[in-house]
């Protein structure tokens, strides 16, 4: 069951995470730093970090860590951040494959995304890839291409190249045994 932790215009979704300065908060409470409380979040590190890259930012390479983070400007390469969030702000744009706990897309995300628990595409969010986790979500005027493999927690593996596993062809939705 959810429950508010501070009185004020709060839904239970997922929330956005907070950012410094941002523009047309409707919310009456201001943060100062972008690290939102983690009550409730499975998961999250037992300190509220978050790692927050800029609109300015670029970078190129491979993110790996151990706290979630935040992505307002540009990334190309490879994110690996198992057991935490990814989010993809509204000015985000990332060129790379993503495999965290939790993904949430607000910006743009050219890559596939391998999640433990799920993937959530928001509004105005766009992605172009394949993803793999527990639970999806991609909500009205969401733009999403590419394939969907719902997996049940701690089947994160995927089947190697050769195996039979690989191999089989999933049987068409409502086919008859």
């Amino acid at each position: 069951m959810w429950k508010p932790n501070q009185a004020g215009n709060q839904t239970p979704s997922t929330p956005e995470p907070a950012r410094p300065g941002a523009a047309g908060t409707t919310s009456a409470t201001t943060f100062d730093t972008p690290r939102p409380t983690t009550a409730g979040v499975p998961g999250a590190t037992a300190t509220g970090e978050q790692a927050t890259i800029g609109k300015s930012l670029v970078i190129k390479g491979e993110l790996t860590g151990s706290e979630s983070l935040y992505i307002d400007g540009k990334v190309e390469g490879a994110i690996t951040l198992p057991g935490n969030r990814v989010t993809v702000g509204r000015n985000g744009q990332v060129a790379a494959n993503i495999s965290a706990r939790e993904i949430v897309v607000l910006g743009k995300v050219r890559g596939n995304c391998q999640a433990s628990d799920r993937v959530d595409i928001r509004s105005e969010g766009s992605l172009t890839g394949d993803v793999i986790a527990a639970r999806i979500s991609i909500e009205d005027g969401a733009f999403f291409k590419g394939g969907i493999d719902i997996r049940k927690p701690g089947a994160n593996e995927a089947p190697k190249a050769g195996t039979p596993a690989a191999e089989t062809k999933p049987e068409p939705v409502g086919a008859q045994s």
